[in-house]
């Protein structure tokens, strides 16, 4: 009979064995359990960076490794609730200030350049210190541009290959470009070919020095036979003040519709809150779960076209209403380029009404087939 009489302390991934007298196999057994540790960083811009950094964060997760996430605001609170057991670091916040008028954003953006820049300097050093801290062998940037490393393994995900930007998009695409190309890998949710989501968007004409993956579309939620329960589900997302103008168009104009509405404002706050006004539910925010549920129990969902949730509801194979955030023109190109292809109507904020919902029987809906990326290919990296 073999003992073992040894100690052992862990830190930075490294086996200090205090007492040697170790068969080796057992030695190598026990270094192999050491996790890697994999910083998780998403936009805090509205909360879909954040949600689609979920499934990843799950795979992570089953392949071994330790998710260190990484964010700020919203973006963050809601990865503390749905990973309440994980590690979490707070990032330099961009502090983008948006326009009431859609027109305004673009050159509101381009004004606060400087402000960005600065962050993503902030974003480098933090990062940096977050690498000693945990000791990374990884890191997974969804549109952070400084959230990366030379001397690690660094990822970047994104479903814009291509910036629309108006007159600009050339320009804004290729400053974009010159930034991935600084990561080692290039994560885009989506399929390589067609049928795709994010048509033009995630999909270059032209070869490029951008080391490109397409993982498929990327979602938390998964479809259910579900009684419907709501006609109607508003699931509002995206940055302020356009959630709220949104919100108050809304509460306005759905009063006379009557039948049952689920109201979901998409504002992360510490406690999750309930209240019913006539035919309205209304909900500040919900989890996951609650939020697959109440999309599988909906009849019909209202909402912006945001790439996250376009994916949301595409898996649960959901009819849909889109009004795109005014001046992005990602979102502007995503509901039009639906509404041509004949699967989801869509008009601009200012004009909707309820009897644009009448068009919603004449389009497909979405629906789009999921498939697992090659996971053990795909860490490979790390």
């Amino acid at each position: 009979m073999i003992t073992f009489d040894f100690s052992i302390k862990e830190g930075y991934n490294k086996v200090y064995l205090i007492k040697r007298k170790l068969y080796v196999p057992f030695r190598r057994f026990a270094i192999s359990m050491i996790k890697k540790r994999i910083l998780v960083a998403p936009l805090n811009w509205g909360i879909g960076h954040a949600t689609r950094c979920i499934p990843i964060i799950n795979w992570l997760i089953e392949h071994n490794f330790e998710p260190i996430i990484a964010s700020d605001g919203e973006a963050l609170q809601l990865l503390k609730t749905e990973f309440p057991d994980l590690i979490h670091e707070t990032l330099p916040a961009y502090n983008i200030k948006y326009t009431k008028k859609g027109s305004d954003l673009k050159w509101k953006l381009l004004a606060q350049t400087p402000k960005m820049l600065k962050a993503k300097k902030a974003e480098k050093k933090t990062t940096k210190q977050l690498i000693n801290k945990y000791n990374l062998s990884g890191i997974i940037s969804d549109n952070r541009l400084g959230v990366r490393n030379k001397n690690v393994p660094s990822v970047f995900i994104t479903h814009q290959l291509n910036v629309l930007s108006g007159n600009t998009s050339a320009l804004s695409t290729k400053i974009h470009n010159d930034i991935m190309k600084k990561f080692d890998s290039v994560w885009v949710p989506d399929f390589k070919n067609e049928p795709n989501l994010s048509g033009k968007l995630g999909h270059l004409n032209n070869e490029t020095k951008i080391n490109v993956t397409y993982l498929g579309p990327l979602s938390r939620l998964h479809k259910t036979e579900t009684k419907t329960e709501y006609d109607i589900m508003v699931l509002l997302s995206g940055p302020e003040p356009q959630r709220t103008i949104l919100a108050d168009k809304l509460f306005e104009t759905l009063k006379y519709f009557e039948g049952n509405i689920l109201f979901v404002k998409g504002k992360i706050e510490a406690e999750q809150t309930v209240s019913k006004i006539n035919n309205f539910t209304i909900y500040n925010f919900m989890t996951s779960k609650a939020l697959e549920q109440a999309i599988n129990s909906s009849e019909l969902i209202i909402s912006r076209s945001g790439y996250t949730t376009v994916m949301d509801l595409a898996k649960l194979g959901k009819k849909a209403f889109f009004i795109a955030t005014p001046g992005q023109f990602e979102q502007e190109y995503l509901a039009e380029n639906f509404d041509k292809l004949g699967i989801v109507p869509t008009c601009n904020q200012e004009h909707f009404k309820l009897s644009q919902l009448e068009k919603v029987n004449d389009y497909k809906g979405l629906q789009m087939e999921y498939r697992k990326p090659n996971l053990k290919e795909l860490f490979s990296l790390f």
